[in-house]
């Protein structure tokens, strides 16, 4: 028989089963899963070596947590991946609000049934996956919320004074009785709510409506805050964060391949889609590449941070772009170019926020400068430096593609151009598929051959060899010289965001 298959406290007595606290089960599941080399925090990516041995470190002390850092670094899934510490089941007595264990009962409706029906009391079993509470601190949270107070209703309907104890609502608080218990954003709390969890944290007191309730309350408490929050709209009060035992800072990906595997597993991209539509490694390394130069740049607040977020919709845009222009040409497969990265503008422009020169910049033309720091950065690992190149007569790869936009040609791309028109497009480019050629390695085929030949485009124009013009729904790509002199208005509109 199943231990989760007793329905009463006297057979689960009978059957040898021992009660733990929360935190004790928390250990000694963690420390099985080490044992098993089992990875509890599985889809955190980059951590293995800064955040996952913090967060097991204060597991094993039996500590109440603060993950502290900037927007976007996986604070609230990791908390949720608590979950996976916790028993799968177990026995609380039937009825009670708040979880009770029927061998150490807290609330006056368990002590009074375990009272009355001694063994035969009724027991059920919660599962790991109803142990888990989260509330988000915003300045309208009450104490009710999360403490309880007096519900009229129940008092009316047991027809009890309001000095009965069982006239209490319970709030989430004592509802997360033998569970986790999540406030994300701390600092949003205000204040006098930040107190009252003081004694719930240490003494396990709470106060409702003048009842001075001891309440041993087992819970393990995750917190998040964003160090911004510290400045911008409050703080965690002192004596709260002294009662939190482990602080644990989390961060960034380090280097962009972390970056692509975070963003390959948390965008939303169907199988079908996947199988329809190819994304070169190029243009996922330029995604995840723009995303580091917003951390870096100077236009945008380095201390509110660049989520993740960022290149996960940056990439579902992708996506959607080269879709987009499947369906407009019927086609019945699309291969991304760089000129879908324009619809990428859109996911950078409402993840970054800005510092006053970005302000100025305009919100458009700063994701504009981003991508184009990313296609120079990148640019880089393919194909020869353009500055080294500038003076050399004889060997210089760039000569010929250069000489003929300085002849007064100019390539157009076209967003929704279809395969035919973008690749007579570029192999009109004298020298181009050669630079290409000799640059870049094991071609797969033709439209891998294409996408670097626009990439090779992109790159001139970021080292100023030739210029490059936002078009309504494309790119222009002529000489340096025709486009500081020639009147653009007809093609170019000053408002267009352009790559």
């Amino acid at each position: 028989m199943h231990i989760e298959n007793i329905g009463t406290f006297g057979k689960l007595k009978a059957a040898g089963y021992k009660p733990k606290s929360i935190k004790e089960e928390i250990r000694e599941n963690l420390i099985k899963a080490i044992n098993e080399k089992h990875n509890v925090f599985s889809g955190i990516v980059g951590y293995n070596d800064t955040v996952v041995p913090d967060l097991e470190t204060a597991v094993l002390s039996g500590h109440n947590i603060i993950l502290l850092g900037l927007r976007g670094q996986a604070k609230t899934k990791i908390a949720r991946l608590f979950t996976n510490l916790l028993d799968e089941y177990i026995p609380v007595v039937k009825g009670s609000e708040i979880n009770d264990d029927p061998f150490s009962p807290v609330s006056s409706f368990a002590k009074n049934k375990l009272l009355i029906d001694g063994d035969s009391t009724e027991i059920e079993w919660l599962h790991r996956d109803d142990r888990y509470a989260e509330k988000l601190a915003t300045p309208d949270v009450t104490i009710a919320d999360l403490i309880g107070d007096v519900d009229p209703i129940k008092a009316a309907n047991l027809k009890l004074p309001y000095s009965d104890e069982r006239v209490i609502h319970f709030g989430i608080i004592p509802r997360s009785h033998r569970s986790i218990f999540v406030i994300n954003e701390l600092p949003d709390l205000q204040a006098r709510i930040q107190v009252a969890l003081f004694n719930m944290l240490q003494e396990r007191d709470i106060q409702i409506r003048g009842f001075k309730i001891r309440l041993p309350l087992d819970i393990q408490f995750i917190f998040t805050a964003n160090p911004e929050d510290y400045t911008n709209r409050g703080s965690i009060v002192t004596p709260l964060k002294d009662r939190i035992e482990s602080q644990i800072l989390t961060h960034y990906p380090r280097d962009i391949e972390q970056a692509k595997q975070i963003t390959l597993q948390e965008a939303k991209i169907s199988n079908p889609r996947k199988e329809k539509i190819i994304v070169h490694e190029l243009l996922r390394d330029l995604v995840e590449e723009i995303s580091f130069q917003a951390r870096n740049s100077e236009y945008i607040d380095s201390k509110s941070g660049v989520s993740a977020r960022l290149s996960i919709s940056a990439m579902e845009n992708i996506y959607s772009s080269a879709e987009r222009r499947m369906l407009l040409n019927k086609e019945t497969s699309a291969y991304a170019r760089l000129t879908d990265l324009k619809s990428v503008i859109t996911a950078i422009t409402g993840k970054v926020e800005l510092v006053y020169e970005g302000e100025q910049e305009g919100p458009f033309k700063v994701a504009n400068i981003l991508i184009g720091k990313a296609i120079k950065s990148q640019f880089l690992k393919y194909f020869p430096n353009p500055e080294r190149n500038k003076k050399k007569e004889n060997d210089n790869p760039y000569r010929e593609i250069v000489a003929w936009f300085n002849s007064g040609n100019n390539v157009d791309l076209y967003l929704d151009d279809d395969y035919n028109t973008y690749s007579a497009s570029l192999n009109a480019v004298p020298g181009l598929a050669y630079l290409v050629g000799r640059s870049v390695k094991e071609l797969k085929n033709e439209r891998e051959r294409l996408l670097f030949m626009e990439f090779a485009l992109n790159g001139l124009a970021e080292h100023s060899l030739i210029s490059k013009l936002g078009l309504e729904r494309g790119l222009r790509f002529n000489d340096m010289l025709s486009s500081m002199f020639s009147n653009q208005e007809d093609d170019y509109n000053d408002d267009e965001p352009y790559l």
